[in-house]
């Protein structure tokens, strides 16, 4: 998984970051930043939960 993201943001310097970075800043100001990090981790949590339950599902059918 780390690959792959490093693969994703290969094409992308530090120039390139810094400006992303500014930009999300005006956009959302310094305040909403921490409520969308809680917000993106909690959906990642919540997706990786609901993945981790249909492969259990899938390897208990496979056993029966």
């Amino acid at each position: 998984m780390v690959l792959n993201i490093l693969l994703l943001l290969g094409g992308i310097g530090t120039p390139e970051l810094i400006i992303i970075i500014l930009a999300i800043l005006l956009l959302f100001g310094g305040k909403k930043i921490p409520e969308l990090m809680r917000g993106l981790g909690k959906g990642m949590r919540e997706f990786k939960d609901a993945k981790d339950n249909i492969r259990n599902e899938i390897e208990s059918g496979m056993k029966e």
